[in-house]
């Protein structure tokens, strides 16, 4: 008999029933304990909070009541929040209006595009937003009222929420580009456009700006941009204020023969829909006078109107492709539907109470937007547990989780931002068991993508074998 053999099996099978009498908090803590003294984490904070999805026990906590920044996990207190304030069923409308008289087909007057904070206005993510169809319906809209000329503007009012359209806290190098886009009282095409580059031949080269796609008239271009090494990525940043004319690109693109392309955030929208449904009419053959930023404190006439997709559509691209314009679009809904102020300020004291009501301490939720971009914000992951646990009872609890990406297998959302990574979500592990999660790192060192493997390395413990 090979006794050798035989000693190796027993000693395997009594390491394998004790890997399986361990529980699951047990290999947690061991995961945790691991990462913990890993290099990478020597000055990083981590918070982990795992509990039971149908009874709220708690299977393994650490670091749960710290706050921390969550980066876009921060989206789901705002998602929740709307879709119980909101209803799923809420619905923006811009409307077309008139100040003035028809006379033979003539507006003698100004024509008025009405916003309502719709951030899907002329997005290209749903067939009824796209700017083509919107600018046809006015268009069609114009014909129904007999206006086949206008002596006066098109005036596009973007009054409904103020003139401070970026939250508190937002950093210089963010605010410039498509995930910076300030919340305007009109939005226009996610307040996004796009800047075609062609990079050098060689590293250390200019970088060529050769064209846009849906091009924003007026700005001035000061282009710094440099070529990068092959595979180095996009290190490129536009530095543009909200109100602003003069825009410089900085940093590095990589060495390659094709174009790339960065995205920007369109300085007020509100100009740029104007001139986009005035050169849409005149190739209707209506013609207009200028076209310009204003408001309605006259009374005007409704024509025409474009409603927006229900709110629990616009939610699943919210969580979905993290639009950190639609965060701050519903938390100025949220404040003007329920307190009567469209200030992000006060969408954040709802938000806040919202969640104290439901068990939540306020000084577990220190927000200041909706959508997680700005460093100072600090939540709990026991506050994040404590979100994704209520949605579970909600009616509109299916759509909500339809709407969470699919990350390592596991219907979670995901967040990045300055030395922060965060996930929170739902897993059914194989014994049917179902967990609701939440693990933030702060501060660690290295690489995002290092970092995140060694996440996904303890989230799995949850998925079971």
């Amino acid at each position: 008999m090979n006794y050798k053999l035989l000693l190796s099996l027993i000693c395997s099978l009594i390491g394998w029933r004790a890997a399986w009498s361990q529980t699951i908090a047990d290999r947690l803590g061991a995961a945790v304990q691991k990462l913990e003294a890993d290099s990478t984490m020597r000055h990083a904070v981590l918070s982990l909070c795992v509990v039971e999805a149908s009874t709220g026990a708690v299977v393994y906590h650490r670091n749960e009541q710290v706050g921390l920044a969550p980066a876009s996990c921060q989206k789901l207190f705002t998602s929740a929040a709307a879709l119980d304030l909101l209803g799923p069923d809420y619905r923006y409308n811009t409307r077309l209006g008139y100040r003035g008289k028809i006379e033979e087909g003539v507006l003698k007057g100004d024509l008025y595009l009405i916003g309502s904070g719709d951030p899907t206005l002329g997005s290209w993510r749903y067939d009824s937003t796209k700017e083509e169809v919107v600018l046809k319906r006015f268009a069609r809209a114009l014909r129904q009222a007999g206006i086949h000329q206008i002596t006066g503007n098109v005036v596009v009012d973007d009054s409904r929420w103020g003139t401070d359209v970026l939250p508190r806290g937002w950093i210089w190098e963010d605010i410039g580009n498509y995930y910076g886009a300030g919340a305007w009282g009109l939005n226009w095409h996610e307040n996004q456009y796009d800047l075609r580059l062609q990079p050098g031949k060689a590293v250390g080269d200019p970088v060529r700006i050769v064209g846009f796609r849906n091009e924003v008239q007026g700005l001035q271009w000061i282009n710094e941009l440099k070529t990068g090494a092959p595979g180095s990525g996009d290190n490129a940043y536009i530095f543009l204020p909200p109100y602003g004319t003069l825009a410089f690109v900085r940093g590095t693109v990589p060495l390659q023969k094709e174009e790339m392309v960065i995205s920007g955030s369109i300085p007020m929208p509100s100009r740029h829909a104007a001139l986009s449904l005035q050169n849409d009419l005149k190739k209707e053959g209506i013609e207009t006078g200028t076209a310009t930023p204003g408001d309605t404190l006259h009374a005007r006439t409704i024509i025409g109107e474009s409603v927006s997709p229900r709110l629990d559509s616009i939610n699943y691209w919210f969580l979905k492709r993290s639009i950190n314009l639609y965060g701050e679009a519903l938390l100025k809904t949220i404040a003007l539907e329920k307190a009567g102020e469209a200030s992000t300020e006060k969408g954040v004291e709802v938000v806040r109470e919202f969640w104290a009501q439901r068990g939540i301490d306020r000084s577990a939720i220190h927000i200041i937007d909706g959508s997680g971009l700005s460093p100072q914000n600090r939540v709990t992951t026991d506050a994040l547990v404590k979100v994704l646990r209520y949605a579970r009872t909600r009616p509109w609890y299916p759509v909500f989780y339809q709407a969470l990406p699919l990350f390592n297998g596991m219907h979670m959302k995901s967040g990045s931002v300055g030395g922060a990574r965060s996930f929170a979500g739902y897993q059914v592990a194989t014994d049917g068991k179902e967990y609701v999660f939440s693990i933030i790192v702060n501060n660690y060192d290295g690489s995002s993508a290092e970092v995140i493997k060694k996440l996904f390395e303890v989230l799995n413990i949850l998925k079971g074998s």
